[in-house]
């Protein structure tokens, strides 16, 4: 059976959320950020847009470029209802939903539904005029034989507008920029631009050992890209993933190893006790570091047991920071996040030192439960270990 995947995208979904809260809205610039001098830019409207404003510019940078911009913080907890809402507008139509970690994207399997609901163009349509008409949203979308070429397809119509390719082949890719292509990274890009590649049928005359020449490891996956060769399923059970995201913003802008260990570590304390409170552990961590002249680095990190406990999450955080920390410019911003989220599980040992470890854990985990107590009756600032002192702005 040949595969249909119809991609919807809300442009903009917290600005669109926050219109359709607040109609006045619609008629000027928008940015979603924390109203203070250093936080960073969470999403902006078209017209903040081509003001030249960006997701993760310095909000300070970001009223200079659009003077005439409201600022409004985000507001997380609506934009997931407002994901929620979607996601009941699509699942009548097939169980083969993959949604988005709140950001209006979704990924719909229409394979073999045409008996139903009619072809794929069909269900878009009627996605969207329901949308229109009970949300006030206006998702774009667009219908191709894989997730890859759908997105492509979506981000050519951008901010509005709806595309059907019907069959997957390198003719579609070919006039269109590298920068189009997810999964693309912005290192590939100018790697390529060395050699004066900029669109994807350039790069397509390449083989892939020419492409491992210019961006080594990346190649075999970049080779299927260019050529819209994807095959990963949609996923139902990505759209119960959940992500959460800690920041820490320094004040002054810091290189110093023990002031971003100890701001890690302040992240590590947090989402470690938002995890223990819901019960859930994190088989994946994330770090993203943002160095004073605007550069983000993103790494992950997994592991095969879900962690909650400090002590073996600020381990794995602690591995991934130090490979995203490689320059020696100060830090003005550092991200923490956990995903693949599921509840902990205890797989007891057989060897012989197994009591004593078991031990140690279940020390740090009385601590953790103990400090957990105390920062619910008295605040999270009446008792920190020793080494988050040097998180704190006076230091």
């Amino acid at each position: 059976m040949e595969r249909r995947i119809i991609h919807l995208n809300i442009a903009d979904f917290s600005v669109a959320v926050e219109r359709v809260m607040d109609s006045r809205l619609r008629t000027r610039p928008l940015i979603i950020a924390q109203p203070s001098a250093r936080s960073l830019v969470y999403d902006m409207s078209d017209e903040a847009y081509g003001a030249g404003v960006r997701k993760g510019m310095a909000l300070s940078l970001a009223r200079k470029r659009c003077p005439t911009a409201h600022i409004l913080p985000p507001r997380l907890e609506k934009y997931r209802k407002a994901m929620d809402a979607c996601l009941q507008q699509v699942q009548p139509y097939t169980p083969l939903v993959e949604r988005s970690s709140d950001t209006g994207h979704f990924y719909l399997d229409v394979s073999g539904v045409g008996r139903l609901f009619g072809p794929p163009q069909d269900i878009g349509l009627r996605l969207r005029r329901s949308m229109q008409k009970s949300l006030g949203l206006d998702p774009i979308w667009s219908v191709a034989p894989n997730k890859l070429l759908a997105k492509v397809a979506s981000r050519l119509v951008k901010p509005r507008g709806e595309y059907i390719l019907q069959e997957a082949g390198t003719s579609f890719l070919a006039p269109l920029a590298l920068r189009i292509l997810p999964g693309v990274s912005q290192r590939d890009q100018l790697r390529l631009a060395h050699v004066n590649i900029w669109q994807v049928g350039q790069a397509t005359a390449l083989s892939v050992h020419e492409l491992s020449l210019l961006l080594g490891q990346q190649a075999h996956s970049l080779y299927r890209i260019l050529r819209g060769i994807d095959t990963s399923p949609v996923l139902p059970g990505a759209s119960r993933q959940q992500r959460n995201t800690w920041y820490h913003h320094f004040s002054p802008d810091s290189n110093r190893e023990t002031v971003i260990r100890a701001a890690l570590l302040q992240l590590v304390t947090q989402a470690g006790r938002t995890l223990r409170s819901r019960g859930l552990g994190c088989r994946q961590v994330g770090i993203t570091v943002q160095y004073t002249d605007g550069v983000l680095v993103s790494r992950q990190g997994s592991v095969s047991q879900p962690l909650d406990e400090e002590k073996e999450l600020q381990h794995l955080a602690a591995t991934v920071l130090y490979r995203a920390w490689r320059r020696r410019v100060r830090l003005r911003c550092l991200s923490f996040t956990v995903g693949k989220l599921q509840h902990p599980v205890q797989q007891l040992s057989l060897l012989a030192h197994a009591p004593q470890s078991l031990a140690v854990r279940e020390r740090d985990r009385s601590l953790s439960r103990a400090l957990d107590a105390i920062h619910f009756r008295c605040g999270t600032d009446k008792i920190m270990r020793g080494t988050q002192l040097l998180a704190r702005p006076s230091i």
